[in-house]
């Protein structure tokens, strides 16, 4: 098949190879050439940063659109803020689009609506601007958004380069993925696999035979804190499409590192780890909404570790893993011996999830 005659798939939006060479091969390649911003498109990052200014837009086609422990509102603010919080920015304003399904209930746009303004209170941010189209019946689901945002450097990011320039250089003056260098501590907020779950059961109409729940949330606060008050933090991700996997891989390639992982170190629910024996998933591939991977110089890891375990979003967090100049790409120690390779999925095995 050539290349004229080739169509997107829902692989194409689901995180992963196909993804990021949909990304890389059309979008990066008609504009990453255009601009002067400091991490530019051509960087991949989650965000791009002008000046002291960093900038985020995010779309969002979750279906169904409510789903145990959230919906899409509650995704499309929280997204966003995590994004430029990965940078070690501070979300200032957002703007969102909306695309309404003809025949979508009022009563269910105004639960959203809700949920959008619970989140952006618990962010501390608002929507100051946005826009509004009605489409036709069909099959978009009800409704799908961009909320984009900006955010600004704060003296709390500053402090924290400032801990890790007493220890080492690095290569860039945000916390960006090709920060990474052998022997940072990767730190893993909590469970994983819990959000794609949630949003699975609600397509497919599945009990687990437990109650998972999406673990979607705005986490910019916690960032700020801990960067703030610890600081050694290098590198932040937030595992979103493709999981732990992909995110891992990313921050591989970018930095031109290895990492490697210990199995039992990895947090995730029971319910969680038998669903995906059952349906033959790897929780290592799914996508989660509100937990984040930080690296870490290995002098502030222990540091960073008791500080998130004090907090609601990170009581479940481990030092799952490091970075390592012996290989290239991610493996993981076993509990049962020996070594595996963890490969960036192709996609996210469940759609449409965010």
């Amino acid at each position: 098949m050539t290349a004229q005659n080739e169509k997107i798939t829902l692989m194409h939006g689901a995180g992963g190879t196909i993804m990021h060479d949909l990304v890389k091969n059309y979008i990066v390649k008609s504009f990453g050439g255009i601009g002067n911003a400091e991490v530019p498109l051509k960087a991949m990052d989650d965000a791009a940063v002008i000046g002291d200014i960093v900038l985020k837009s995010d779309s969002h086609a979750v279906k169904p659109i409510f789903f145990p422990g959230g919906d899409i509102g509650r995704i499309a603010i929280s997204g966003t803020v995590n994004d430029i919080s990965c940078l070690g920015a501070q979300p200032i304003a957002l703007a969102c689009g909306l695309i309404l399904e003809e025949g979508l209930l009022l009563s269910d746009l105004k639960r959203v609506l809700d949920s959008m303004q619970e989140a952006c209170l618990e962010a501390g941010v608002g929507i100051i601007t946005g826009d509004t189209k009605v489409i036709e019946k069909g099959t978009l689901g009800g409704l799908v958004m961009n909320v984009s945002g900006i955010g600004k450097r704060t003296p709390a990011l500053d402090r924290n380069l400032e801990v890790v320039r007493q220890i080492r250089p690095l290569k860039a003056s945000w916390t960006l993925d090709s920060n990474l260098e052998k022997g940072d501590k990767i730190i893993l907020t909590g469970t994983i696999g819990d959000h794609g779950l949630a949003v699975l059961s609600a397509q497919q109409g599945l009990k687990f035979g437990s109650d998972i729940k999406s673990d979607v949330k705005p986490l910019n606060h916690l960032v700020q804190t801990l960067i703030g008050e610890v600081g050694g933090v290098v590198v932040i991700k937030d595992p979103t499409r493709g999981g732990l996997a992909d995110a891992l891989n990313e921050w591989t390639e970018k930095s031109q590192t290895g990492i490697i992982l210990e199995e039992d170190k990895i947090p995730i629910r029971p319910d969680v780890q038998t669903a995906c024996e059952m349906l033959g998933l790897d929780p290592l591939e799914i996508g989660n909404e509100g937990k984040l991977i930080f690296g870490v110089i290995p002098q502030k890891a222990q540091q960073v570790l008791e500080f998130l375990q004090q907090t609601p979003q990170g009581k479940d967090a481990q030092i799952i893993g490091e970075a390592t100049s012996q290989f290239r790409g991610v493996a993981m120690q076993t509990t049962i011996g020996g070594k595996r390779i963890v490969a960036r999925p192709v996609g996210d095995p469940i759609p449409r999830i965010c």
